[in-house]
């Protein structure tokens, strides 16, 4: 379905697509009804290359006549180009001035303007060639910083939501038009059975939508990263070891305990899943009187992380096993395991246990003891808090979310009201929150399905 904007832009625009700064190749685009004119006046004259084949052209500035750069043009014209419009892509040699060169000749052509952001993919959804859910997801691959990322952004730009929600939809659409059939056309003949199923299709796709509603938030994180506080008592190496997973010195190391007094994160890919590894200030059980205030607001900021983090490690030093202060304890939970730091000055063949149970790993920030089988274990649970999303397209955002319940919910108050009219409201209203998922809801669906299903009038 195409969406027209209220008032159809006229106007053409144009924009640096690729990165700024010096490069070998800089690409611009320009879009719109002038793309084609703008396109000749820079060739001079000149015809426009053949649709959609590249050819090397010698560009001129159209006020002064001088040369700007020899480059690669790609004239698409619409409606099968990127934004529906007739569009051109010109590649030229990326040193800023001849970039600034020929901007600079584009914005004097009558007709055209700089793009504002977003506008490119704006002009794509309005046309009809992405709808919401391929924006986010194009947005979502040009921001993903790991492969499991770019993997859920990928599908998601190609398609793959809408391709989850389209049988929900047509389902709703026909339960719909059966209904508003039933309303409209009561003289008419309609099939006896129209409404014997309805209830147990309805509930049937209700569990279907709470199923997605459910996965939606592994979805959520694996767009945003797996949260991972680090917390423990002071001075036990929690910098040490964020340090040492990150592979950098994100945070401040010193033999003086209480360095860290704020969390400090690290955005990182684990075997290829996004991570943040927070280090939070250190935690110890003492009256208030002898904790300054600075020290009272870290360690508030450190429970507070750990409340809110997916996984928790929990830092103690090696040789004070089992450590009698616990107030890191408390926040682990079953959500993450205990590390046991400077296992390399333990005597030879201790093998230190937690009396409950809980994943322990003796590791050396110092030596790099174990930091191999702390990172796999992280792997294995991070992969494990994603689960299925990261091989199928997920609902990664809380609007997606919060369309899914509202839909599951009128769909679930269904068969709790008997008048047909109210019954079709609900339909309507689930239909409209899966509608709002991708932007693509049509009154023009109930006509066809009625029409189609029914010969009424014939």
């Amino acid at each position: 379905m195409t969406r027209e904007p209220e008032q159809r832009r006229a106007d053409s625009i144009f924009a640096l697509s690729s990165g700024a700064g010096r490069a070998a190749v800089a690409v611009v685009r320009i879009s719109g009804p002038e793309s084609g004119e703008a396109l000749k006046k820079l060739l001079n004259g000149k015809d426009l290359p053949e649709a959609r084949r590249a050819s090397l052209r010698r560009l001129f500035d159209p006020e002064s006549g001088g040369p700007l750069d020899r480059a690669l043009l790609l004239w698409l014209p619409g409606p099968a180009s990127f934004t529906g419009e007739d569009m051109a892509e010109i590649q030229l040699h990326g040193g800023r001035a001849v970039v600034d060169s020929l901007l600079n000749a584009l914005g004097g052509i009558e007709g055209l303007r700089p793009a504002e952001p977003g506008e490119f993919t704006r002009r794509a959804f309005d046309a009809g060639r992405l709808d919401l859910t391929e924006v986010e997801g194009l947005a979502d691959l040009i921001n993903a910083e790991t492969s499991a990322q770019h993997r859920q952004a990928l599908r998601q730009m190609e398609g793959g939501l809408e391709r989850r929600l389209r049988p929900w939809r047509e389902q709703l659409t026909r339960q719909l038009a059966y209904l508003e059939a039933a309303i409209d056309f009561s003289e008419e003949e309609l099939p006896d059975d129209l409404l014997a199923n309805q209830e147990q299709e309805v509930a049937a796709l209700a569990a279907d939508l709470r199923d997605a509603l459910a996965q939606s938030g592994k979805a959520q994180r694996l767009r945003e990263g797996i949260q991972i506080a680090i917390v423990g008592p002071p001075n036990a190496g929690k910098s040490s070891i964020l340090n040492k997973i990150a592979g950098r010195d994100a945070a401040i190391v010193s033999e003086r305990a209480g360095t860290t007094r704020d969390v400090v994160e690290v955005h990182l890919s684990l075997g290829g899943l996004p991570v943040t590894l927070a280090d939070t200030a250190g935690l110890r059980e003492a009256e208030a009187e002898e904790i300054d205030p600075v020290e009272r607001e870290g360690m508030r900021r450190s429970r507070e992380r750990a409340a809110t983090a997916d996984l928790v490690l929990a830092v103690f030093e090696a040789t004070h096993w089992p450590d009698p202060d616990k107030a890191a304890l408390a926040l682990l939970g079953s959500r993450g395991a205990i590390l046991l730091n400077k296992a390399d000055l333990l005597p030879e063949g201790a093998s230190p246990r937690d009396p409950e149970g809980r994943p322990l790993l003796l590791i050396s920030a110092k030596s790099g003891q174990g930091l191999a089988e702390l990172e796999a274990w992280l792997r294995e649970e991070v992969s494990g808090e994603l689960g299925d999303v990261l091989e199928a397209p997920g609902f990664s955002r809380l609007r997606h979310s919060r369309a899914l319940s509202e839909a599951a919910d009128a769909l679930e108050r269904f068969p709790l009201v008997e008048e047909v009219a109210l019954k079709a409201e609900e339909l309507r209203l689930a239909l409209r929150a899966l509608g709002r998922v991708s932007g693509r809801v049509d009154v023009e669906d109930l006509l066809d399905v009625i029409f189609a299903d029914f010969c009424i009038g014939k």
